[in-house]
């Protein structure tokens, strides 16, 4: 593994071992973000998923992959065959790289070219090639809902988990929080 990849994945403070003590308690009924493990997990969700844009379907499944990772609330990455490519264009001038699961490649609609709604890996390190033909996307550009309830964004704009009356936090994202 290159040196740069484990520098990266190093930097990490808390793996899903033990809570925090700023950490909320969970309800009986909701999962704690900082049980989630790091490295972070694929779990087959049967879950009900669905996204959309101006009340326009961008996807919709119930076999989605639901990524976890300490901290973070869950992303669902939607099986291709679920989602309504006819109104994405692909941004191949934009990638990024994510220490876990490799390299990102973007996506947004054709009705806003410029605006990056959601992402995909080609070729996913592994144990994440799972990924491969799935897509996952930014709630704070859409409408994202599990179960029929509409997720809140994670907080601060770069990642991108769903949050879901289900899960106690606090979540990673807002200033300060980059270490978690």
């Amino acid at each position: 593994m290159p040196k740069w990849l484990l520098q990266a994945r190093g930097k990490w403070q808390y793996f899903g071992q033990t809570r925090p003590p700023f950490a909320e308690e969970p309800n009986p009924k909701q999962r704690s973000v900082w049980d989630f493990p790091r490295p972070p997990v694929l779990v087959p969700s049967q879950k009900k998923v669905e996204v959309q844009s101006n009340s326009v379907r961008l996807a919709f499944s119930s076999k989605a992959l639901e990524l976890q990772e300490t901290a973070s609330p869950p992303t669902y990455y939607i099986p291709a065959e679920d989602v309504v490519f006819e109104l994405l264009i692909a941004q191949p001038q934009r990638t990024s790289l994510c220490e876990w699961k490799g390299e990102a490649h973007y996506w947004a609609l054709k009705t806003s070219p410029n605006k990056v709604i959601a992402w995909s890996y080609a070729n996913p390190f592994e144990p994440y090639t799972p990924l491969t033909d799935h897509v996952a996307f930014y709630p704070q550009h859409l409408d994202c809902y599990v179960n029929g309830e509409k997720a809140i964004p994670q907080p601060g704009g770069f990642y991108a988990g769903w949050i879901t009356d289900d899960l106690s936090g606090p979540f990673k994202g807002e200033p300060g929080t980059g270490h978690w």
